[in-house]
């Protein structure tokens, strides 16, 4: 029932065609380039949210910004436009590319209150969210702000003993700053990029859909 905007910014548009979305003009590309409002290219998605859609002419932005005054704070401001004319959301969720040391995960930050550091229970997967979280240290200290960062693990086969290692491992590493839910394994997870709808219209019964539900209500309760 909450408005939720769901803005990708993966110039290969993984939330995009998950969604069952063909990249649309105007996408998030002119949003960020300020020849079309979030009001302007904002979609109907699956799940009842808005989107706005990435193309792969998203990259263009990382290649032109270093021209641009404060390129990082472009979608920060079209939110800020979006609010003041009455386009307005419970929830903003910023999709990001793997890079976090791009000017598009800079928009993403400048823009956001909480980061969300998605870890994956398989080999690497810690070793790989360490070195993410000296380049949002980074980020943070070059814009002279903080957010709060959290962190979920993802992926999990509690049938593994190496997953469930991982897992106890994370939490030490993380502590208070992980959310207690994991997102466990699903072969409905898989299938439903590939149909085009969130795992909520596809099954809303199994135990992906329970998991992120789970997650959702600790996201929520972040919010003042």
């Amino acid at each position: 029932g909450d408005r939720v905007l769901l803005v990708d910014l993966d110039p290969q548009a993984h939330a995009t065609l998950g969604l069952g979305c063909a990249p649309e003009s105007p996408p998030v590309t002119d949003v960020l380039f300020g020849t079309a409002s979030i009001a302007e290219a904002g979609v109907p998605a699956p799940g009842r949210i808005t989107l706005l859609p990435s193309e792969p002419r998203l990259a263009e932005f990382e290649e032109v910004s270093g021209r641009m005054i404060h390129p990082e704070q472009r979608l920060q401001r079209a939110l800020v436009e979006a609010h003041a004319a009455g386009v307005r959301f419970d929830h903003v969720v910023v999709d990001c590319s793997p890079r976090a040391d791009g000017v598009l995960c800079a928009n993403a930050l400048f823009a956001s209150r909480f980061a969300f550091l998605i870890v994956e229970t398989g080999a690497f997967a810690l070793q790989g969210a360490l070195q993410a979280l000296k380049v949002l240290d980074a980020v943070a200290e070059n814009q002279r702000r903080t957010f709060d960062v959290r962190t979920i693990g993802t992926m999990f086969d509690r049938r593994t003993k190496f997953a469930r290692e991982l897992l106890v491992a994370m939490h030490a590493r993380f502590g208070d700053s992980m959310f207690d839910t994991v997102i466990r394994s699903s072969v409905r997870l898989r299938e439903a990029p590939a149909v085009g709808v969130p795992i909520q219209e596809l099954d809303p019964t199994c135990r992906a859909a329970a998991d992120f539900a789970a997650l959702a209500d600790e996201v929520v309760a972040l919010s003042p």
